[in-house]
């Protein structure tokens, strides 16, 4: 048995592993993650260093922040996705790991990226691992997350034809979360959002931003 076997975080990289490129078509007209970007853009000083937590295929956030001249270093359980990110955003560096286990020194990064990177982890590690992201900040430096803001932990549900086991919080307890771990929330949006696939449902979206204290 390998270490790869071992890890509890598997379920996650074999996922994205069969989604690849689906995941990409069903989310990229998200105006809100697109307008999430053009805020995080807007707070940076140019030539900034960013981490992408779970960074899929590259786009849009890899894509966008190399584009405007950013250094970033996307992280990624899904070899997948990471192939793909390689090859359609060459100017990004992506890493395929388990970010539970990836060294982070503090105060490393200028600004931290984590759209939907939570879903599959117990709320424990959600905490332990947001709290980790900011210590990599510099003091001041951004962190943008994006969830599912509802109040379920170790539910079985069926996520693009495929079976997930998805914990997250309530909106107010997810913000209490990050405030805990030493984040100021300094803009907020809720939406509900339709992905772009056959017999999708709208799904909650919660997208914050924020700053290192």
């Amino acid at each position: 048995m390998t270490n790869e076997d071992n890890n509890p975080h598997q379920p996650a990289r074999e996922l994205f592993d069969v989604l690849g490129l689906a995941y990409e078509k069903a989310f990229a007209a998200s105006e809100a993650h697109h307008a999430s970007l053009r805020w995080l853009l807007g707070e940076m000083a140019p030539r900034s260093r960013v981490l992408d937590v779970g960074s899929g295929t590259g786009r849009p956030t890899a894509e966008t922040l190399s584009a405007a001249g950013h250094d970033v270093l996307g992280i990624d359980i899904s070899p997948v996705m990471v192939k793909i990110a390689t090859r359609q955003v060459p100017e990004a560096e992506f890493r395929c790991a388990d970010i539970h286990a990836v060294p982070l020194d503090d105060a490393s990064f200028d600004a931290v990226c984590l759209y939907f990177s939570l879903l599959q982890m117990s709320r424990e590690e959600q905490s332990r691992l947001v709290t980790r992201l900011v210590r990599a900040l510099r003091p001041g430096g951004h962190m943008v997350l994006a969830t599912v803001p509802v109040d379920v932990e170790g539910v079985e549900v069926v996520f693009m034809d495929q079976p997930v086991r998805a914990t997250s919080f309530g909106r107010d307890d997810f913000i209490a979360m990050i405030t805990r771990a030493g984040l100021t929330v300094r803009a907020e949006r809720s939406l509900m959002f339709t992905p772009s696939r056959p017999g999708a449902e709208p799904e909650p979206h919660l997208f914050l931003h924020c700053r290192r204290d």
